[in-house]
């Protein structure tokens, strides 16, 4: 819960509305589509007869959230994204092992792409395992150990999308990043892909 609070006041420090900007410049009017914030959850609503733009609802005003539902939406196909939150089945924390790995399966490509766009804002990355209090009772060191090989997975992701290519929308939208926080474009080899080595957080390692 600290490290999430520390997180939430370092996103303070630049502006959720300059994404809701940047988002709108890039696919308002060719897909119809918005970004909110002020939302106790995250959630994506498709465009219906009472609602004229799909819109995506990330929560309160954190940096981050938006940055990882941006992400999301950037991978969903059309037919994803004429389905309340894509259609994606979802199990809140507490979810058994199956249903952890079944979770990061789905995640690891969007918070692939969330890790790009946070270096592009030039704020820091931490992948999120969302399984704090796991049925299967697992211990700190337990739960640190999965979340180094999900981190791995995630950032193996994040180099085959900087060597092959990122999602067309995705691309866009990281351009755009980079152009209005004046970050370096990623390439190979390049330092800000590199991961520590020592992995695991402080406080439960």
């Amino acid at each position: 819960m600290l490290a999430n609070c520390a997180k939430h006041n370092k996103d303070k420090q630049k502006s959720d509305r300059d994404l809701q900007s940047i988002f709108s410049l890039c696919f308002s009017a060719h897909f119809n589509t918005q970004l909110q914030g002020e939302a106790p959850e995250p959630l994506y609503i498709p465009a219906n007869a009472k609602q004229t733009l799909s819109t995506i609802f990330y929560r309160h005003d954190y940096f981050s959230s938006a940055l990882h539902e941006i992400a999301h939406w950037c991978i969903a196909g059309a037919n994803r994204r004429q389905k309340i939150d894509y259609g994606y089945w979802y199990a809140p924390d507490g979810r058994t092992a199956q249903q952890q790995t079944d979770f990061e399966f789905v995640e690891r490509k969007p918070q692939a792409l969330e890790w790009a766009f946070s270096i592009a804002c030039n704020i820091p990355f931490r992948v999120s395992i969302d399984n704090l209090n796991s049925q299967e009772n697992q211990d700190d060191k337990t739960l640190a150990r999965q979340h180094d090989h999900f981190t791995q997975a995630v950032n193996r992701q994040l180099k085959h999308y900087v060597t092959y290519g990122f999602p067309a929308r995705a691309s866009l939208f990281l351009a755009e990043l980079h152009k209005f926080y004046s970050s370096p474009a990623l390439i190979l080899n390049d330092k800000r892909l590199m991961l520590s080595t020592s992995l695991c957080d402080s406080t439960v390692c």
